[in-house]
């Protein structure tokens, strides 16, 4: 089972990946610095160190589905 307090949701818009909230600085609508196509090489088994730029929090993103990023630490509190 997934931990949830480990996933953070995440949307594609336009070939560009944003959250709602980051989940350090709780800054709104966050482009991240990652593509749709890194997403497919994150779910085949790498790892990418995601840093946001807002506040430059990094979480390291082990896996992710259609709506989550999952991290290797807890993100939620």
């Amino acid at each position: 089972m997934i931990p949830f307090e480990n996933s953070w949701p995440y949307d594609i818009v336009m070939g560009d990946i944003y959250v709602q909230q980051c989940p350090f600085c709780q800054a709104s609508n966050v482009l991240l610095p990652l593509k749709p196509r890194e997403l497919v090489r994150i779910r085949e088994g790498k790892k990418k160190l995601l840093v946001f730029p807002c506040c430059n929090g990094s979480m390291t993103v082990i896996d992710n589905d259609s709506d989550y990023l999952l991290s290797s630490k807890p993100v939620r509190k």
